[in-house]
């Protein structure tokens, strides 16, 4: 089921989080040819959390799940993160682990072209600036310049947070850099991600959500007018791009109903 949104916007309504997969999955294999049949490279932002793992391993599937095997041209894709926490790569709250366990390791990347946030550094400041740092070198971005993904993978939390994009962090306000690390005082830590403009500069922004926790925070998101305090979420709107929300059936279940805001608590 899909319903219009906004200019150069599309929501996409699927049954279960195994078809919000599939969905997916099929958006980073369009979006990896077009890229491939323009450029002849394809640079894609990966997200972290649990749903996009279904994605990573649509991707990597064998067998009788292996539809999307073999549809993307590895050795000419480029994977970036969008947030990463400040952990070792092999730590379980990694991002770059998840997705190296699910997706990773089972297709034929070369190690050259994964671009991960080295979130060990002792300092999150120092970990933001090498990665803005290898973020320029791939895109070849000079000063005041902005990269622009191919496709950027996000997730949306039940306070309206995206990549680590928190309400009220000193990171939504960022113009001029590509990635930073706000301090996220409900998480008491540092996370390292990439800014609004980076986000917005990308030819295809992909929302990924599951789960009836959602429902109300995807119809704000889709359906209200960013306030004076909008949520992180709400300021996601490619210039030039296209934003996809795919969505489970429970994280629809409010959209079109009154409204009442979520809280931020």
């Amino acid at each position: 089921m899909a319903l219009a949104m906004a200019a150069r916007s599309d929501l996409r309504i699927v049954s279960d989080p195994e078809e919000l997969a599939r969905a997916g999955a099929g958006e980073f294999v369009r979006a990896a040819a077009d890229a491939v049949r323009r450029r002849g490279l394809f640079s894609v932002a990966l997200a972290g959390g649990s749903t996009p793992r279904g994605l990573y391993q649509a991707l990597a599937g064998e067998g009788a799940r292996g539809l999307f095997r073999g549809m993307v041209a590895w050795d000419k894709a480029h994977v970036f993160w969008g947030d990463e926490r400040p952990v070792p790569p092999g730590h379980p709250d990694s991002n770059y682990r998840m997705a190296r366990e699910a997706l990773l390791s089972r297709v034929p990347i070369p190690e050259g072209n994964v671009h991960r946030i080295k979130g060990e550094e002792p300092e999150a400041r120092r970990a933001a600036e090498e990665y803005e740092a290898d973020l320029r070198a791939h895109f070849r971005a000079g000063p005041g310049a902005w990269p622009r993904f191919d496709l950027v993978l996000l997730g949306l939390g039940k306070d309206g947070h995206t990549a680590s994009l928190f309400p009220g962090s000193e990171a939504l306000r960022e113009t001029g850099r590509l990635a930073v690390a706000p301090w996220i005082d409900s998480l008491r830590s540092h996370r390292i991600t990439l800014t609004i403009p980076v986000l917005n500069h990308a030819a295809r922004v992909l929302f990924l959500v599951s789960g009836a926790e959602k429902a109300e925070i995807v119809r704000v998101v889709l359906e209200d007018e960013p306030g004076p305090d909008p949520y992180p979420a709400q300021l996601i709107r490619p210039r030039t791009g296209a934003l996809i929300f795919i969505v489970d059936r429970p994280a629809a279940g409010r959209i079109a109903q009154g409204p009442r805001r979520p809280s931020r608590q």
